[in-house]
C-alpha cells in the first residue's frame, strides 16, 4: 500500500500550497477561504500549517484502486 508523504514544520503561503498541489494560486485561496484547508491568521497574513495540510490530504485521499 502506498503511503502519503508528510509535510512537516512550517507555515505555508497560498502560493506554496498551490505549488505542492500543482494547482493555481487562486484555487489554493479558495480552499483556504472555504475552510477546506484550515488557516492561521496574523493580521492580514494568512498561512496554512503543514500539519493541517497533511490532515486535509488524509481526509481527501480516496486511495489507489487495486486491480
Amino acid at each position: 500500500m502506498n503511503e502519503l508523504p508528510t509535510i512537516q514544520g512550517s507555515l505555508l503561503k497560498a502560493s506554496e500550497v498551490a505549488k505542492l498541489f500543482n494547482i493555481s494560486r487562486s484555487l489554493a485561496y479558495q480552499l483556504m477561504q472555504r475552510g477546506d484547508v484550515p488557516t492561521v491568521r496574523f493580521g492580514g497574513i494568512v498561512r496554512v500549517r503543514a500539519s493541517d495540510l497533511d490532515e486535509y490530504i488524509r481526509r481527501s485521499w480516496s486511495g489507489w484502486k487495486q486491480d
